[in-house]
């Protein structure tokens, strides 16, 4: 039964850390609400499979939009849902939880999380912003006078920031990440190959064959998807340079966050990052050459983090067993 508990409470998954144990539980941040009876059906995995499957009585939903809350409600089910899961059927203690939120968070963005997290059984809740907890989880020495670049791309938001001395010295934060290069994924196949594919069949293609630059290795897959003429089903090929394309735009806003954020670091900074390279996390982190495509386009050398999905995850954990030190990244505790 722990007594605290780091929970990554992201757009596309949420992940809970727990001290000396690593990450228990990484679940789609999704709800399947039953209309007619107001009810929450299922939560995670099993609302997930429901996406795209369910009758019109079931609304399956996810709560978290752009990295904040979209439906307090169904965010406070969720919550409860997995602090339950981590702390085991029957619990006696409630658990201290921190929770990573979005750096351009604002204070009624945060309240909501804050009370969300209460309401569902913490006993005392911090937030800590995400770019931090990435770094703190990607194992740099943010404690030190010296400049880092880490740029997280997660499910609903892409964030960039310079850290130094355990703090965030300049940040962009840019709604371009997972979910939107599905739905180019979708727009393209639908206007070059006339066919209708789902957000699910989207992300298995980014996952299995997508690259951020023309050059990685050339795959090929089938997919299944709608004949938008004749309305039967229809399997089409996909290429990953097709998807090169596909998602070339949305990559160039994270690139521009990027740039942004380095025009407005100090000297000083800037010189220790032009040495250290930046430092990629979060899923988005796994497309092939995303590191070679915001290298060529900074002249910065760029490095995926080890496990970049659990790094926020991680980072809270670290800074839960070491509140004391990181004290002045706490925003809010009650």
């Amino acid at each position: 039964m722990p007594k605290k508990l780091g929970i990554d409470l992201g757009t596309a998954n949420t992940l809970v850390f727990i001290p000396k144990k690593g990450v228990i539980i990484n679940e789609p941040s999704v709800v399947a609400v039953s209309k007619d009876e107001n009810r929450i059906v299922a939560v995670g995995n099993e609302a997930k499979e429901m996406l795209g499957r369910s009758p019109d009585f079931i609304v399956v939903t996810r709560p978290m939009r752009d990295g904040v809350i979209a439906d307090y409600r169904v965010t406070e089910a969720m919550l409860r849902y997995f602090i339950r899961k981590a702390s085991g059927a029957i619990s006696i203690f409630r658990p201290e939880v921190i929770i990573s939120v979005p750096a351009g968070i604002t204070s009624t963005e945060r309240r909501a999380v804050i009370e969300a997290a209460l309401s569902a059984g913490a006993k005392a809740a911090y937030i800590v912003k995400e770019p931090l907890l990435a770094a703190i989880g990607a194992g740099l020495a943010v404690q030190q006078p010296s400049g880092h670049l880490v740029v997280n791309i997660g499910g609903g938001t892409s964030e960039v920031a310079v850290i130094s001395l355990s703090g965030i010295v300049t940040w962009a934060s840019v709604r371009v990440a997972g979910d939107k290069l599905d739905r180019a994924i979708v727009e393209y196949v639908k206007h070059t190959h006339n066919v209708a594919i789902g957000d699910r069949t989207a992300e298995e293609i980014k996952m299995l064959i997508g690259a951020a630059v023309e050059g990685v290795e050339e795959q090929a897959a089938q997919f299944r998807g709608r004949d938008l003429v004749s309305g039967l089903p229809k399997t089409i090929e996909i290429t990953t340079n097709e998807v090169v394309r596909a998602i070339s735009e949305e990559l160039y806003d994270i690139l521009r966050a990027v740039k942004q954020v380095l025009g407005q670091t100090p000297p000083e900074l800037a010189a220790d990052i032009l040495e250290k390279g930046m430092t990629l996390s979060g899923g988005g982190a796994l497309l092939r050459g995303i590191d070679q495509f915001l290298s060529r386009g900074t002249g910065i050398p760029a490095m995926v983090a080890s496990e970049p999905l659990f790094c926020v995850a991680k980072g809270t954990g670290e800074v839960l067993n070491n509140l004391d030190l990181y004290k002045r990244a706490v925003m809010t505790k009650r």
